[in-house]
């Protein structure tokens, strides 16, 4: 299927859900990413129940630490 991550147009095999996308993309440290899909931010704990569609827009969301010196 085809599915927009992070703004690139990608071919993603079968049916993942977020969770399984987050293994696939190898992101490092999941449980430090938020994830919107179609516009919308995920709650961390449908990340294993939410599928992946056709045409299904991803970002994955990363937060930095920081501050002023």
């Amino acid at each position: 299927m085809i599915a927009i991550v992070n703004g690139e147009m990608e071919e993603i095999d079968g049916n993942p859900s977020i969770l399984e996308l987050l293994a696939i993309k190898n992101v490092e440290r999941p449980d430090m990413v938020s994830v919107e899909l179609n516009g919308v931010i995920l709650k961390r704990n449908e990340f294993g129940s939410v599928k992946l569609n056709e045409n299904d827009a991803i970002e994955f969301l990363y937060f930095m630490g920081g501050g002023f010196n």
